[in-house]
């Protein structure tokens, strides 16, 4: 005989009105989302006593149900409907505000089990299939009781700016678990609130959105890329509250970017295209130079050359405008004009010209400050050594992979650690060729990843 299932305190807890009523605004809430659903009084107390389970997409209508009698974020785990352990992280959770609070507390009560979360193919599409109106719908129905001001917002970019800066110095590992329990507890749920103003709201959701994308960035810095891929799908969620051209066309390169790098080009060339789309002509040169450069990768990635070399023209033609100001979700990424650099070399070594891949590294490494954006000079400093070697030229090599070790130390980053692993195969050559320096800093790579 099957065990007989506990009563669910918490969702009994949970509930401050009549079944009946709850039924009803889960219905409500569902066909909001294009879903009908016959929920009744009796489904909800056979929930309470513990005899069934919502189904489907029920329990995630029941927890926006009462988040909105509560006027605050009320997650599947508190009610009782999941187990941490057992919990999913939907990546398609139209709700982006309930989302980043569980991609927040995951990270911070459950570490390991959001660190191998599955990056996947399909959710480098996520964007093109996204229903922005439905959202915005759900999360307008919301009546929150806090009263969000401009300091409130003003503070979310602030450590927003603060952990950025510490991340290019520390590596993806430093502050990581703060960032994340400030997005779960303060940053999410003023998304809640209310607002004074339309511009304050989406100023608010901008915030917010940049605050996620910083946390995956760290994640991706970690080799933590399943994890990464969520908060880039929640921060384009929370982007497209904000604006739905030029910072969302922004996570949408966010998450090709991501893809690219893991040498996963499929959807890349669509997403980017879309983030064109929805770019163009909503944002300045710089952050459009960035949405071309990202293009160009993606042909390089997929082998279209001709397309390719046109993308690059493209952002170097953008590149040129003054027309700014550059918005802040895209100066994240540092001066426009290194990234181009560095991502015109990407794109060349995809298309082995390890002529013109050496030169605009080079060219980077001058448009960077070196102490603001050490691992990317780290990271610039590896990739010139690879292209340097590309053309048999080993002594330079040596030097550059050098340099790139001396910036490395102190970091916790697992692309640093990918990029020294990377470089001792060649190093191993070098040194039966006794190439001058590549036993020292054989020597010092393995000491770099003990």
């Amino acid at each position: 005989m099957a065990a007989q299932r506990e009563p669910n305190s918490r969702l009994r807890d949970a509930i401050g009105c009549t079944y009946e009523v709850l039924a009803k605004d889960i219905r409500r809430i569902a066909a909001e989302n294009g879903e009908t659903l016959q929920t009744n009084k009796s489904a909800v107390s056979h929930w309470v006593n513990g005899t069934r389970q919502p189904i489907g997409r029920t329990g995630r209508y029941l927890a926006e149900a009462l988040s909105r009698r509560a006027g605050r974020t009320v997650t599947l785990t508190e009610i009782g409907l999941r187990t941490p352990d057992a919990e999913e992280l939907d990546s398609d959770e139209r709700d982006p505000v309930l989302a980043a609070t569980e991609l927040g507390r995951a990270d911070v009560e459950r570490r390991r089990f959001l660190a191998v979360a599955a990056f996947t193919t399909a959710g480098i599409a996520m964007p093109l299939a996204h229903d922005h109106e439905a959202t915005t719908r759900m999360l307008r129905a919301r009546t929150g009781t806090s009263a969000v001001g401009a300091e409130d917002v003003d503070v979310v970019r602030q450590i927003t700016a603060a952990f950025s800066a510490a991340d290019e110095r520390l590596g993806g590992g430093h502050g990581l678990t703060t960032v994340t329990a400030y997005l779960a507890d303060t940053a999410a749920p003023m998304l809640r609130g209310r607002y004074p103003n339309e511009a304050l709201r989406r100023a608010a959701f901008g915030a917010v959105a940049e605050l996620a994308y910083l946390a995956g960035w760290k994640h991706h810095d970690l080799g933590q890329e399943g994890a990464a891929q969520r908060y880039y799908q929640v921060g384009y969620q929370l982007a497209c509250e904000a604006d739905p051209h030029g910072h969302a066309a922004w996570m949408m390169r966010a998450l090709a970017h991501q893809a690219l790098s893991l040498k996963q080009p499929r959807h890349c060339v669509n997403l980017v295209e879309g983030a064109l789309t929805c770019g163009l002509g909503h944002v300045d040169g710089q952050t459009e130079a960035l949405l071309h450069i990202t293009h160009a990768r993606a042909y390089a990635a997929t082998g279209e050359k001709p397309a390719a070399a046109r993308a690059l023209l493209a952002a170097e033609d953008a590149l040129l405008r003054d027309d700014g100001p550059q918005p802040t979700y895209s100066c994240v990424s540092g001066p426009a004009a290194g990234t181009v650099a560095s991502h015109t070399a990407r794109t060349l070594t995809d298309l082995s010209d390890h002529v013109g891949t050496e030169q605009q590294h080079r060219d980077a490494l001058v448009r960077w400050d070196p102490e603001k954006y050490k691992r990317v000079h780290a990271l610039t400093y590896a990739d010139l050594g690879d292209s340097l070697a590309a053309q048999a030229r080993a002594d330079e090599a040596v030097a550059a992979w050098s340099q790139a070790l001396i910036l490395m130390e102190g970091m916790t980053s697992d692309r640093t650690r990918k990029a020294i692993t990377s470089l001792r195969s060649t190093l191993s050559v070098y040194q039966r060729r006794k190439v001058p320096g590549a036993a020292e800093l054989a020597r010092r790579a393995r000491g770099a990843l003990a």
